[in-house]
């Protein structure tokens, strides 16, 4: 119950098919248990509001590099105007599933947090899909993509283990 798989883009989130061109897309799933709360913006702030240690200090070396790049560090995001999830913009609200994001100059990305029923037990999947614009944004995710994925389960896996947020 506490591990996350690799899923493919689900054909019902509204991300898949977003980019006309991707250079990153991927998908992991990690089951609810009965009694969860199905809300994907709640889900999504539990999921991302603590991180593992080991991500704050990749997050850490990343924003070192990139500042010299003129690219957006984790605190401005943080501390960015508007609706936010952490470091990630809100760009979509639905029943089932919630559109964050960021756009850069060197790729856009946007991530789906989706609540997907099932007839044994509903899943919860984060998706991913990053169209680049330039040499720096293809650079960049050709660098970061084998920490992304370990990222993304690891914050499924670590919200599974301190216990999804239950309905009252």
């Amino acid at each position: 119950m506490h591990t996350a798989t690799k899923v493919a883009l689900p054909a019902g989130s509204r991300i898949t098919g977003f980019y006309a061109a991707t250079n990153l897309a991927d998908a992991f799933a990690i089951g609810l248990p009965e009694g969860t709360l199905r809300n994907p913006e709640t889900l999504a702030r539990f999921l991302f509001a603590a991180q593992p240690a080991w991500v704050g200090h990749l997050m850490q070396l990343r924003d070192t590099l990139v500042a010299g790049f003129g690219l957006k560090t984790a605190r401005q995001l943080t501390a960015a105007s508007g609706q936010r999830v952490g470091i990630f913009k809100v760009y979509e609200t639905h029943a089932n599933e919630i559109i964050l994001g960021e756009d850069d100059k060197h790729l856009d990305f946007r991530v789906s947090v989706l609540v997907r029923p099932g007839a044994a037990t509903s899943q919860l999947v984060v998706s991913t899909v990053v169209h680049c614009h330039n040499l720096l944004g293809r650079s960049y995710i050709t660098l970061i993509a084998p920490f992304h994925r370990r990222v993304v389960r690891a914050h499924l896996q670590r919200a599974a283990r301190l216990g999804w947020p239950r309905q009252a």
